[in-house]
């Protein structure tokens, strides 16, 4: 008989569910994708029904059920943290003891009574239901589905229970810590305390924080090493805590902290100065050396040729890339769920692998993410039924039809809403729920980010490109399907820019025309990579590969959709220019549908 496991993560951010069959992924989603809640932290209600009819059992033929972290612990952490703070940390206390008192502090109860309700069943009916500790879900989230058969373990995050850092060795099925830096020292809460700083919003706006970053120059740095933080040659680290008011406060950051910086916080949706691009270079470069250094250490320590990752700072494609380059290892695999959603994948496993001690299959090749396409899928006749309830006119094409009038598309300037197959499992539009556009067009980015993302103008966008070609447009050596790293564009590809350009600052950096593709490349020449393998996204590559007969660029913007943009479709009919919608059968089928 099979073995099921499903496990979640909830009542923090990012609320998800998974779900394994006999070790295999069988299903993975975020609760934000069905309610359009961005970053919900609600029961993953949705999520949950969506893994048990993907793998077609009910929550009754379940074997385990795994909650991502232990609330308990976190608890415990909370309140000696109030009292080695007294009297500073009351307020905090005040704003906080109540949830835990009603809600938190008797969490199994509360998942119990959930779960009971979701599967009509009596709560003694129920699996058995276990809690794994949150840095160990991160780090089985990364280990067990990496192709490596040996490898060392990275985990960065704000915080779990205690750890914000902490490091493993995985090897076969056993995955054992080594070391761990505790709360408050955390990089994750560093980085959050400066995008609070520069007025992005905390656990939503680090990575437009680090879009920021080269617009500006390493001012701050010095000064952050001289007075934030204390860090040793092997990357370990103390923060001053009296500059930060996260342990004890409501906020990030304190008076000291702004005066130190020269000024408060920057309002948010208020222009940005010098100032801010300055500080996101400096704690950009800061963050960049401690990951390094552990790095480095850790391949010291442990002796091993591959490195895993997961935590919020594991989506830092930036210092990603830099480890890729600079490091001792030979190879990088990252989570590409690597926050808190990611944890509910990663308890699943590690209930497989370190409580039911079932071995793990791997070839040092091929991950079993699946290409992290994981989520739910339409079939033909839902698609037209939702069509036609809308209103919406569309024509059908089959394959051979559609891919050549999409790169012709495409080609001409047009902007396309690309719907198809399974949801992908993560924060990145991988090709299955993406906005695709031309990257040789100079306007491009402003257009999207202005006229579709309705974001700021200074943020990127990340090429997708045929694997096989990513070497030719881009300094970089390997495949990056997770859209995880950053390397910068081919020397070949770029364009040289006047003496009077380079002398630009700031956001007047963002005009200038860098490279062959200027839409996705940065005004440091970095983008960050998605490469397409025919394998597991087969559809999409035939679209860049008939781009590309076009064209000669093998490449194309792929961005996600704003989560509202996926409910309300029709959006995307009225928009101001020419914007076309593609709707995608699931992977076994040939069907489309292109609005007329």
């Amino acid at each position: 008989m099979p073995i099921y496991i499903l496990d979640i993560s909830a009542y923090y951010h990012d609320s998800a569910a998974a779900l394994i069959k006999d070790g295999e992924i069988t299903a993975a989603a975020q609760e934000e994708r069905f309610t359009r809640k961005k970053h919900d932290a609600d029961f993953p209600v949705n999520a949950i029904n969506y893994c048990l009819k993907e793998a077609g059992v009910p929550l009754s033929g379940i074997d385990y059920i795994v909650f991502y972290d232990k609330p308990l612990v976190k608890f415990e952490r909370l309140l000696e943290t109030y009292l080695a703070y007294v009297p500073k940390g009351f307020r905090s206390f005040v704003s906080s003891m109540p949830v835990w008192l009603k809600e938190k502090l008797f969490l199994k109860s509360t998942l119990k009574k959930e779960l009971a309700t979701l599967g009509n069943l009596k709560i003694k009916q129920l699996p058995p239901l276990f809690f794994n500790g949150h840095h160990e879900s991160h780090a089985a989230s990364a280990f067990y589905p990496s192709p490596f058969q040996k490898a060392a373990v990275l985990c960065l995050d704000g915080v779990g229970e205690w750890a914000t850092s902490s490091v493993w060795m995985g090897t076969g099925k056993d995955l054992k810590p080594q070391w761990e830096i505790d709360f408050p020292h955390s990089l994750g809460l560093l980085y959050s305390a400066f995008t609070y700083y520069t007025g992005f919003k905390v656990n939503a706006g680090e990575y437009k924080l680090m879009g920021l970053a080269p617009y500006g120059e390493p001012k701050f740095v010095d000064l952050i090493f001289d007075n934030l933080l204390d860090l040793k040659e092997d990357g370990t680290f103390r923060l001053d805590m009296s500059y930060f008011n996260f342990a004890t406060g409501l906020t990030m950051t304190n008076k000291k902290f702004h005066h130190l910086l020269g000024g408060p916080p920057r309002k948010p949706e208020t222009d940005f100065r010098q100032k801010e691009m300055d500080i996101a270079w400096s704690i950009q470069a800061v963050t960049e050396e401690i990951i390094l250094r552990l790095a480095n250490t850790i391949h010291k320590e442990l002796e091993v040729d591959y490195l895993c990752m997961a935590g919020g700072v594991a989506l830092h494609c930036v210092a990603n890339g830099l480890i890729l380059r600079e490091s001792q290892f030979k190879d990088i695999w990252i989570q590409p769920a690597a926050g808190d959603a990611g944890g509910a994948l990663g308890a699943a496993l590690s209930v497989r692998h370190s409580y039911l001690e079932k071995p793990r299959n791997v070839d040092d090749t091929k991950d079993a993410m699946q290409g992290a396409y994981l989520g739910g899928r339409f079939t033909n006749e839902g698609i037209k039924s939702y069509l036609d309830g809308i209103g919406a006119n569309y024509t059908q094409f089959n394959d051979h039809e559609l891919i050549p009038k999409l790169a012709k598309l495409l080609d001409a300037g047009n902007v396309i809403g690309w719907f198809k197959g399974r949801m992908e499992f993560g924060p990145r539009a991988l090709g299955g729920r993406s906005i695709i556009a031309d990257p040789r067009s100079p306007k491009m980015q402003s257009i999207l980010n202005l006229k579709i993302k309705y974001r700021e103008s200074f943020r990127p966008f990340a090429p997708a490109i045929i694997a096989e070609r990513v070497s030719e447009w881009f300094n970089i050596d390997r495949e990056s399907p997770y859209m995880l790293l950053v390397a910068s564009v081919h020397e070949k590809k770029r364009r040289t820019i006047s003496e009077e350009q380079r002398k630009l600052f700031g956001i007047d950096k963002l005009n200038v025309p860098r490279s062959q593709i200027p839409a996705i490349t940065h005004v440091d020449y970095s983008a960050r990579i998605q490469t397409i393998n025919r394998e597991t996204n087969p559809r999409f590559y035939s679209l860049i590969e008939n781009f590309e007969k076009r064209t000669g660029c093998p490449i194309l913007i792929n961005i996600v959709p704003r989560l509202q943009l996926l409910k309300h479709i029709t959006k995307l009919f009225f928009a101001s220019f020419q914007i076309l919608s593609v709707f995608c059968k699931n992977l076994t089928g040939h069907s489309f549908f292109i609005p007329a």
